[in-house]
This record gives structure tokens, C-alpha cells and sequence, in this order.
């Protein structure tokens, strides 16, 4: 299977001042890749997503609470501590999450992260908030990313279970020859070309829909 990652697709669009706006909330859980650490523009994938969303009737407002050494454990806590006070204050809100490096690296069980990342989004869903979930990326260790495949596979499982959206990334970009120089070069994180291949699927799988964008 082939992905061209140069054609991303234009989301901007000229804003009307005179349009209703929807005041939309999206805030981030996860840890290394969500931060984009490793990013020597310091923009990760997140924050390429989120300057590629825009509409005339969209006021976004966007918070990376990713933390470097969280696994789905601390991302539960998180959803539940710090990210409603975010979304309190919007009309709208909605979540991504991105977990799997840690868990893997921290030998956190399949059973257990299938757990907290369904704890995370039935509490989202329940509270009226829309989930998207990003899988983890390859790091470059063929061993680990073996594992990693086990912790993707169940990310899959729990959101095709709940009708919500999953990103696959393991697969198109396991043996993608930019993306392994990056974490090659990188400790098993990506550099700036990674990070727009993360977004470049994030963007083509769901995203536009999960925004209400049209068109």
C-alpha cells in the first residue's frame, strides 16, 4: 500500500466575520509523540494539524496537555483532572488521544491499556465530547515495534467498538524510508519530516469529518 504524503489537503479557508461561529475546544492527552518531542521547529503533530483547521464558522481553541513519560495510566488521570477545566469554558469540546510508546516501553499489559483508554473515552462520550484516537507510530526497533502492534490492535478494537475514529500509523509508516531516518537519527522519535507524516494521516483519516468541516 502507497500513501502520498506531499499532498496534503487545505483546510483554511477565509474567515467571515459575519458568520455564527462555532466555539470549538479540542484538547490533546498522550505523551512523547502527542508533545512532538524531538521536533527541532517544536511543533509536533498537533500543532500542524491544528493550523490546517480552519472554516468560517470555526473559533478553535487548542490545548496539548501531551506529556514526555505519560502512558494511558496518567492520560486517564489527565482526562479527568486537568482537561475539563479546559473544556469548560467552550461550547464544544473534544479530545484526542495518543498512547502506546510508554505503555510499551513501561510494559504496561494489553489488558490494562485496553482499560484505561476505554475509561478515557466512554468518560468523554459520556460527558457529551467527541474522541479522536492517533496510534502509535513506529520507533525504528523491530522489536518493540512488534509489541507496539499488539497496543495499536487494541486501540483499533476499543473504537471500532464505540463508532469512534482511529488513526492507523504503524502500518503505513513502518517501512516508510523518511520516517525511519528521522527516528534512526532520533532515538526512536521522529524529527520535523515524521512529525508531518503523523499529521498527514491524522489529517486524511477522519479529521475533517470528526470537525464538522464540510467540503
Amino acid at each position: 500500500m502507497s500513501f502520498d504524503f506531499t499532498a496534503t489537503p487545505d483546510f483554511t479557508a477565509t474567515a467571515d466575520p459575519t458568520a455564527s461561529q462555532r466555539d470549538v475546544c479540542v484538547v490533546t492527552l498522550g505523551g512523547a509523540l502527542a508533545a512532538g518531542a524531538g521536533d527541532p521547529k517544536n511543533q509536533g503533530w498537533v500543532t500542524r494539524v491544528m493550523a490546517r483547521t480552519s472554516a468560517e464558522d470555526l473559533r478553535l481553541t487548542a490545548y496539548n496537555l501531551a506529556v514526555v513519560g505519560d502512558t494511558s495510566t496518567q492520560v486517564l488521570l489527565r482526562s479527568t483532572t486537568e482537561a475539563p477545566a479546559r473544556w469548560g469554558a467552550h461550547a464544544d469540546s473534544r479530545l484526542i488521544v495518543s498512547v502506546g510508546l510508554e505503555d510499551a516501553r513501561q510494559g504496561i499489559s494489553i489488558a490494562r491499556h485496553r482499560l484505561n483508554l476505554a475509561n478515557v473515552l466512554d468518560s468523554a462520550t459520556n460527558a457529551g465530547i467527541g474522541a479522536f484516537v492517533v496510534g502509535p507510530a513506529p520507533t525504528g526497533e523491530s522489536g518493540l515495534d512488534d509489541g507496539l502492534q499488539h497496543y495499536a490492535q487494541a486501540q483499533a478494537d476499543v473504537c471500532d467498538r464505540r463508532g469512534l475514529p482511529f488513526v492507523e500509523c504503524l502500518a503505513p509508516l513502518r517501512n516508510h524510508d523518511q520516517w525511519l531516518t528521522d527516528v534512526m537519527s532520533g532515538g526512536g522519535l521522529p524529527a520535523q519530516a515524521g512529525y508531518g507524516l503523523i499529521a498527514w494521516l491524522v489529517l486524511n483519516n477522519g479529521w475533517r469529518s470528526f470537525m464538522g468541516i464540510d467540503g
